[in-house]
Order: structure tokens, then C-alpha cells, then sequence
């Protein structure tokens, strides 16, 4: 069987979220090139003395050869708050060895001071780290985009133990697997996608954890002494008094998905509720993080 190889050529800055929107809707592997002449790294670069212009780099996934290549980017785009790109590139390609192939990509990534993201197909470089054992596939969030793994830091320096902790819009379930692995008590997941619901369930069962993971509606109406949120910019401001009052008094929340530029507008919507005293910030995304008011 041959495959569908779809390119195209986007900012560095969105090539991770795209690349795991395209995950979810179903290419067999996603990789990332940089292009000569365009600086294509996640940072900015200045072209002489004019302005300062975004790196771009170019995306390929490997689809099914039956695949609408139009439709998957277009809903993959949409998924990752991107315009759906003007241009691509759809090029049938001869069959290979690809699990290989795409398993070759995937490496173990250490994304906080002590802890590692996994595949199953690899040994932990550090056995005694905290290892989130996660593969790449259906759902959000492995730890490679600046967003999870800004969570996944800010877990690594605040869990101190006991915490009850609420992940909404859990995709992988990753961050409630961290936060049970670095010691919080109790810690269950929220998601629009039953398949990321499903998804979860046996990330949590393979990290050896109890996670429970629900659709919007279902999940537990407790307040929570951690609520992490990372989605997009406009479903967190819309998601702002559902979070707020998830959360206990003096708890925390954890928002992330939000581009530099998005900060000050994510703190005046979680201010009414919230002290937001903490930022941290990775190749132009940042996670705020606040305190619930009494």
C-alpha cells in the first residue's frame, strides 16, 4: 500500500500545534523542516533593518492514500486555532517500513527537572526520574509543544503532594498522570472528545495511576486545589467562570495555549476571580498561573 505525503509551509511557531492536530486526524507521522534562507527555528529573526518576521518552516504528515488532504488540514488547522493554509502539497509516495520510520522520530523528551515523556518503544534514560510513559496517536498533549510542557514544569516545581487536581480538556490525560506521579492525591480529566476521554483511561492505566476521566457534564462537581486549563485563548476566556468556580478558595489555576501577545487579555478575564501571579513563558507561548480569591 503507497501513502499520501501532504506538505506545507507555515510559521515555526505553530509547527507543533499543527503537527498534533494532524496526529489526531490520523496521519501516521508528522515531521518538521526547516527552510534555508527563512530562519526556520521557533524564534523570530529580523530580515536586515526591517521588520521582525516570524521563522517558517514546513510540515509533512503521511496520510492514508485515500485521505482528503484538503479536509484533514483544514480541520486540522481549525483544531489549532491556525487559518487554514492557501497552499499545500498532496504527493502519492511508495510503501516503506513507516512504523519504523515514524517510531524513529519519537524520542524520549525531558521536559522538566525530573521528569521525561516516554514513548513505548524506547528505555528511559533515567529510571529513577519520574517517567511518563506516553505515545504519540489520537489525542493532544505528549510533551512536546511549549504548552504541555509548561504545565507539565509548573507541576514539577508546585505538586507538593495530596493536591485534588482538575485537568480540563485533558486530550492525552498527560498533565493528570503528571500530577499523580509527582504525588497529588486525587486527579481526574475533562474533554469535548469521547476519544480523548478513552485515550486517557489507558494512559492512566498504563502509567500505572488512577485518573478518572469524563466528558463535559460528568465529571465531579468538587472544587479542585489545582485546575489546569490548556486549550486556546478564546475557550479560556469563555471557560473563565466554569473554571472559577472549579476552583477552591487559595487554590490555583493553571491556563496555557495562550501566545504572548494573548497574556494581558487571559489575566483581565480570570481577574475577577483570580490574583494571576505567575508566568512562564517557551518559543512565544506562556502559561499564566493564579491564585483564587477568597
Amino acid at each position: 500500500m503507497g501513502w499520501l505525503a501532504l506538505s506545507v509551509v507555515i510559521e515555526a511557531a505553530a509547527a507543533d500545534a499543527l503537527g498534533d492536530a494532524l496526529l489526531e486526524q490520523g496521519a501516521v507521522s508528522v515531521e518538521v523542516f526547516g527552510l534555508p534562507g527563512t530562519g526556520g527555528d521557533p524564534e523570530p529573526v529580523a530580515e536586515g533593518d526591517g521588520p521582525v518576521v516570524a521563522a517558517r518552516v514546513q510540515v509533512s504528515a503521511l496520510l492514508d492514500p485515500d485521505a482528503d488532504a484538503a479536509r484533514v488540514l483544514a480541520a486540522a488547522a481549525e483544531a489549532s486555532g491556525l487559518a487554514a493554509p492557501a497552499e499545500f502539497v498532496a504527493t502519492p509516495v511508495a510503501d516503506q517500513d513507516w512504523v519504523r520510520l515514524t517510531q524513529a522520530q519519537f524520542q524520549p523528551v525531558h521536559v522538566s527537572p525530573r521528569m521525561w515523556v516516554v514513548p513505548s518503544w524506547h528505555i528511559a534514560p533515567e529510571p529513577a526520574a519520574v517517567n511518563l510513559l506516553l505515545d504519540p496517536g489520537l489525542a493532544f498533549g505528549t510533551g512536546t509543544h511549549p504548552t504541555t510542557r509548561l504545565c507539565l514544569q509548573w507541576l514539577d516545581a508546585h505538586v507538593r503532594g495530596a493536591e485534588d487536581v482538575l485537568d480540563y480538556g485533558c486530550g492525552s490525560g498527560i498533565l493528570a498522570i503528571a500530577a499523580l506521579r509527582l504525588g497529588a492525591g486525587r486527579a481526574c480529566g475533562v474533554d469535548i472528545d469521547p476519544k480523548a476521554v478513552e485515550v486517557s483511561r489507558g494512559n492512566a492505566a498504563r502509567n500505572g495511576v488512577v485518573a478518572e476521566f469524563f466528558t463535559p457534564g460528568d465529571e465531579p462537581s468538587r472544587r479542585f486545589d489545582i485546575v489546569l486549563a490548556n486549550i486556546l485563548s478564546n475557550p479560556l476566556k469563555v471557560l473563565a467562570p466554569a473554571l472559577a468556580a472549579a476552583t477552591r478558595a487559595g487554590g490555583r489555576v493553571v491556563l496555557s495555549g495562550i501566545l504572548s501577545e494573548q497574556r494581558d487579555e487571559l489575566c483581565d478575564a480570570y481577574a475577577p476571580w483570580f490574583r494571576m501571579d505567575e508566568v512562564l513563558e517557551d518559543e512565544g507561548w506562556v502559561c499564566l498561573a493564579g491564585t483564587r480569591r477568597e
